[in-house]
């Protein structure tokens, strides 16, 4: 068989990515109001996952391989964002139960 060839990683790796991306964007919009707190809650456990991924990036040893220069910086970067992501999230949830709560006279 001459004409089949294998598929780039890179590309396959890119089109998962793309699509996790589609599918995430028409799931979040179409989230009714009062399913955003729980949906918050899976997130920043999602997210706590990243930020041990993200430890784990930044923890390679820098043994003369280049590309764990690579690996370590886009962990630091990962690790950031991912932060940021759990301290907003807990913030809307904060807020999204502050308005079920009574009002303090």
């Amino acid at each position: 068989m001459h004409g089949i060839e294998a598929v780039d990683p890179f590309v396959f790796r890119l089109s998962i990515f793309v699509l996790a991306v589609f599918v995430g964007y028409f799931v979040v919009w179409s989230v009714t109001p009062a399913l955003h707190t729980p949906l918050m809650s899976v997130t920043n456990a999602i997210s706590s996952v990243i930020v041990v991924g993200a430890l784990l990036a930044v923890g390679v040893s820098l043994a003369g391989d280049g590309g764990t220069i690579w690996a370590r910086a886009f962990g630091f970067i990962a690790l950031i964002f991912a932060c940021v992501n759990i301290f907003g999230g807990f913030l809307v949830t904060q807020r999204m139960l502050a308005m079920y709560q009574k009002k303090k006279k």
